[in-house]
């Protein structure tokens, strides 16, 4: 069932970003950080719609989903043109649970896609059945079993998607489940490369000092900023510690205080480094 998106009768809407070259949650920032009220819509080859009411997010629609998971599909969104309309009211309720909590599910979903491209780096990738060769019985969900049925080693995870008629990270999901108990295989493989890490501390004092800038929005930006430089917490390569910390800081408006978190964070990882 397709849910069709009304436009405003007002036609209030102002243009607030594109994003082939912004990100939708660094569009959505300032409108939290702000408690703005009203409607951002996002209009090109897919649509969507988010509705916030004093910073609260409580409302998402795209095409085909409602609610959080609409939410999820227009955070993933990399193309349209976006624009924000105060005038428009909430008509429905789709997000129950408190705006904090929904970033947090986002951002564990979004950690999770980070741990499946490991295993599949891209929706073109191709997998086939594997041969069973421990002769264990393996239980299966009807999703994972449509999965099974159309990797035959020649669709690509994006084909099995549109053939099902489920998002991206569904199909991603599933190949991903498939894979670590031996029922699809892929041809390459390729071996992690070893390297130098940030220390444990590291992205606790990250979010401790970007927490007393920009407030509980911090670590979701600083998960955003991972996500751009591709890289994880728990494998970040000390070589761009600095570059990291340098990108994290342009997020802050105010100069002054961009300046002091430059040196804070600067002077406590040093400090860290020498007791380490």
């Amino acid at each position: 069932m397709a849910f069709i998106l009304q436009p405003s009768f007002f036609m209030q809407d102002s243009y607030i970003g594109d994003l082939a070259h912004v990100k939708l949650f660094d569009i959505l920032k300032p409108l939290m950080t702000d408690k703005k009220t009203g409607r951002v819509y996002v209009k090109g080859k897919e649509e969507g719609e988010i509705y916030l009411d004093r910073g609260d997010i409580l409302h998402a629609r795209t095409d085909h989903f409602i609610g959080e998971n609409a939410f999820f599909i227009m955070m993933g969104m990399r193309s349209g043109k976006v624009s924000f309309d105060p005038e428009v009211l909430l008509k429905e309720k789709t997000i129950p649970i408190t705006t904090e909590q929904l970033l947090l599910n986002w951002s564990s979903r979004k950690q999770e896609f980070e741990k499946i491209k490991e295993v599949i780096p891209t929706t073109q990738s191709v997998f086939r059945l594997s041969l069973q060769k421990d002769g264990k019985e393996k239980k299966i969900s009807a999703d994972q079993w449509n999965m099974l049925a159309l990797s035959n080693g020649v669709k690509s995870i994006s084909e099995i998607a549109t053939s099902l008629e489920w998002d991206e990270y569904k199909a991603l999901k599933m190949a991903y489940q498939l894979f670590q108990v031996g029922l699809l295989e892929k041809v390459d493989v390729q071996s992690p490369v070893k390297k130098k890490l940030v220390k444990e501390n590291f992205f606790d004092i990250l979010v401790t000092e970007l927490k007393r800038v920009m407030g509980p929005v911090a670590p979701f930006v600083i998960d955003d900023k991972l996500a751009e430089f591709e890289e994880k917490r728990e494998v970040f390569p000390a070589d761009r510690a600095l570059p990291f910390l340098e990108a994290l800081s342009e997020e802050i408006p105010n100069p002054q205080k961009r300046s002091d978190f430059l040196r804070i964070t600067m002077k406590l990882l040093t400090l860290s480094k020498k007791i380490g």
